[in-house]
């Protein structure tokens, strides 16, 4: 997911606590979290720059949350 295309989604992930799912391309479920916040631990994966290999990875082939 493009940084410009989270941008535009980011106001509508609730503040609330609550799990969030990332799907790659094909609606194939990537990855499983959950958070307190919600909008904040989204966001976390979309606003740094990424050290790990892994994460870099997964934030990579996100296609929707």
């Amino acid at each position: 997911m493009e940084q410009e295309t989270f941008q535009q989604i980011v106001q509508t992930i609730p503040l609330d606590p609550g799990i969030y799912k990332y799907f790659d391309s094909r609606k194939e479920l990537l990855y499983v979290g959950k958070a307190k916040n919600l909008r904040k631990r989204v966001s976390s994966y979309f606003n740094k720059t990424l050290s790990n290999f892994k994460t870099y990875e997964l934030v990579k082939r996100i296609h929707s949350i």
